[in-house]
């Protein structure tokens, strides 16, 4: 038997844009504007929905490359629950999975493969996790929150989407905190997690796990920002804390 999974630390996904002369860090996007852009209803740089939202921005009469991932990964599910939570159309249409049927576009396998086919592709848009972005120096765009600020994925904003979700992980651990409440809280965030035995045969490797995992809920989430992860909120550690104490 298993108990429910651990979170680890958290992390945010970005939108990446290469359009000559423009600074991708300055684009602005709403979900409306995501979701139609991966949807294909937005297939023009300059359509007005895009121009409305960034008027100081020069953009160009140009055919959109939508860049998704080719493979089965979390960050497409974590992008697809948000698109499926702020689009009834993506809803009713592709949905939310590690792997979707995507309307438009073209693959690259990894973070690296979308990267690199945004950075091939000029006019293009793709997503990829924050810390990769952080690691190689991508710019990436503001996303509007269901506060309705515009707010850039940085480690503060990303621990905030979690603030609204300890109450209901109290419950159950496996919540999604995408499109969550929060002033300054970053749209498209997910925990990870690690699957932990519920009884570990060997004593020796049971204790070991035990003081691991002990550690890394409270002082060893001090090292998770020099990683460019966010750390977990408080309370969350405080609900694993119990977990942890079912282990034999």
């Amino acid at each position: 038997a298993r108990l429910p999974p651990f979170p680890t630390v958290m992390c945010g996904f970005v939108p990446l844009v290469n359009l000559a002369g423009i600074q991708a860090g300055a684009m602005q996007l709403t979900p409306a504007v995501l979701a139609d852009l991966y949807l294909g209803t937005i297939n023009k740089w300059n359509d007005p929905a895009l121009t409305k939202l960034n008027p100081d921005l020069s953009l160009p009469d140009k055919a959109i490359n939508v860049v998704h991932r080719s493979d089965g990964s979390g960050t497409t599910f974590v992008w697809t629950d948000y698109l499926s939570k702020v689009s009834p159309e993506w809803k009713r249409r592709v949905g939310s999975n590690t792997s979707v049927n995507w309307p438009v576009g073209l693959g690259g396998k990894g973070n690296e493969g979308v990267a690199g086919i945004v950075k091939q592709q000029p006019n293009s848009i793709g997503y990829v996790e924050l810390i990769y972005a952080l690691q190689n120096h991508l710019p990436y765009g503001e996303v509007k929150n269901s506060s309705g600020n515009f707010v850039k994925a940085n480690l503060q904003t990303v621990t905030e989407a979690a603030a609204a979700a300890a109450s209901e992980m109290q419950k159950d651990v496996r919540v999604s905190i995408t499109d969550p409440p929060g002033r300054n809280a970053y749209p498209i965030c997910s925990f990870t997690y690690l699957l932990i035995p519920k009884k570990i045969p060997d004593p020796q490797k049971g204790k070991a796990i035990k003081g691991f995992l002990e550690w890394m809920m409270t002082n060893g989430q001090g090292m998770v920002e020099s990683l460019n992860y966010a750390r977990l909120p408080k309370a969350v550690g405080a609900i694993e804390q119990r977990s942890l104490s079912q282990v034999q």
